[in-house]
């Protein structure tokens, strides 16, 4: 394990002293200390893969979309070394954007992360409410965006938000994600109205 993770660390400091075309590194990196983190955490790469973002994955052959993503297992605790080397390395690999989920009472990755990146922007996921404390416990000069415990799917949108102001796809992608929100919305507020609360609950069971 330990030969894995210097591999890691050594493929991470690798990409960031390479000139590598900006097109063809991933833009946000999702972290989290833990796979038990995973069933949160993966609702991060699914917002971003429904925005149009494609998964870049170590050592393969950089995606066919503009927007990419990557994903990782970076304990605080128990690999502060990988932990170190990714957030040392974040820009100068490419990432715009970190999103990283932690659990538990010392939930410190999105903390560590966002002061080792430091001024690369850092959104803290919670992974359960134990975990919230910790996560937006930042003193001031130190900042770290976070949202609500388990939320991934919103640090993903706000991820994305971040990044649209300067790229008009990924605004639309956005404006086309709102607007079928309120499209989902309506259908089911006229489902109801139309077909009362026993049927319309009767549907559903």
């Amino acid at each position: 394990m330990t030969d894995g993770i210097d591999s890691l660390m050594a493929q991470l400091r690798s990409e960031a002293d390479a000139d590598r075309d900006a097109a063809t590194t991933p833009d946000v990196g999702i972290v989290m200390g833990s796979d038990s983190d995973m069933p949160v955490m993966r609702e991060a790469a699914a917002t971003l893969t429904e925005l149009g973002f494609d998964e870049a994955r170590l050592g393969a052959t950089p995606p066919a979309e503009r927007f990419s993503f990557e994903s990782l297992v970076v304990s605080a605790h128990r690999t502060p070394d990988l932990m170190y080397a990714y957030a040392e390395t974040a820009a100068a690999r490419g990432l715009e954007i970190v999103i990283a989920g932690a659990g538990g009472k010392s939930a410190d990755l999105p903390n560590m992360v966002a002061s080792i990146a430091f001024p690369l922007p850092v959104i803290g996921v919670p992974i359960d409410e134990r975990s919230l404390e910790s996560v937006i416990g930042m003193p001031s000069g130190a900042p770290l965006v976070a949202v609500d415990a388990g939320k991934a799917d919103n640090a993903a949108l706000s991820a994305v938000q971040m990044m649209a102001r300067s790229r008009p796809a990924l605004e639309d992608a956005l404006v086309a994600f709102g607007t079928d929100l309120r499209t989902d919305v309506g259908a089911v507020s006229r489902e109801l109205a139309e077909s009362g609360v026993e049927a319309f609950l009767a549907d559903r069971d």
